[in-house]
């Protein structure tokens, strides 16, 4: 049955990916996005685009409002893929940098969680998807701002998870590794680099974006009921596996 789905962070290379998958299964898609041009594609197959930052909350209550009215007044799922990457040593890293990394990915999804959830209470629960990575679980070099942000993601869903277990609403997240993305080419630029970030990874090869999308389908659409609270580390085996 077509259901509403909103998508924040809607022009990220996962989130193109994840929006081209619900429209194709008939679901009704609505984005949040700042690249309105990256979304254009999915705009002419019927996606609802909102233009802006996902830290205004007024547009974010533009978005849930739009997902709703497309849903019949509910919302079936929310993933927040909003993301920023700052790799650099603490002592190099002025506050306002380190509190931009924050904003940016952990506000963000608050913002997203405590608005999503307004409409969901009111119509029955819904599920929702946030993006955290493999640094929130594995101490990487220089990694100390976007671990901060991750980390805090990933204990505002097992919190989220517990709030909202009893009113029908899901909450998990899914934790990359590095993936063939935009915001991975600073660490990708150079064959060196490439060999370097590769042999850290048991599987000995980088995420390809469809695999990130097609977990954050499945969560939101094909899950099992009793699935809350968890992160799903998709990073080739870093988080847990030594070879």
């Amino acid at each position: 049955m077509p259901q509403s789905y909103l998508i924040v962070g809607g022009s990220s290379d996962i989130a193109l990916l994840l929006a081209e998958s619900l429209l194709d299964d008939g679901h009704a898609v609505t984005l949040l996005a700042r690249d309105s041009a990256r979304c254009q594609t999915l705009e002419n197959r019927g996606a609802e685009l909102i233009q802006g930052d996902a830290l205004d909350a007024d547009l974010v209550q533009q978005a849930v409002q739009a997902a709703k009215d497309r849903g019949d007044g509910t919302i079936a799922g929310v993933a927040h893929l909003v993301g920023s990457l700052l790799i650099r040593p603490p002592h190099a890293v002025k506050l306002d940098a380190f509190n931009e990394v924050i904003h940016t990915n952990l506000s963000s999804a608050f913002l997203t969680l405590s608005t999503a959830c307004k409409t969901m209470l009111r119509s029955g629960g819904g599920r929702l998807v946030f993006t955290s990575s493999v640094a929130a679980s594995l101490g990487l070099v220089n990694h100390e701002a976007i671990a901060a942000a991750k980390g805090g993601i990933e204990s505002m869903v097992r919190t989220a998870a517990s709030t909202y277990s009893q009113r029908g609403i899901r909450v998990n997240a899914v934790a990359p590794g590095l993936t063939e993305t935009r915001l991975a080419s600073q660490i990708l630029k150079s064959d060196a680099m490439r060999e370097a970030a590769v042999g850290m990874i048991p599987l000995k090869r980088i995420n390809e974006p469809g695999e990130i999308a097609s977990t954050m389908r499945w969560l939101l659409c094909d899950a099992p009921d009793n699935l809350t609270g968890q992160v799903f580390h998709l990073d080739g085996g870093m988080a847990k596996v030594r070879n």
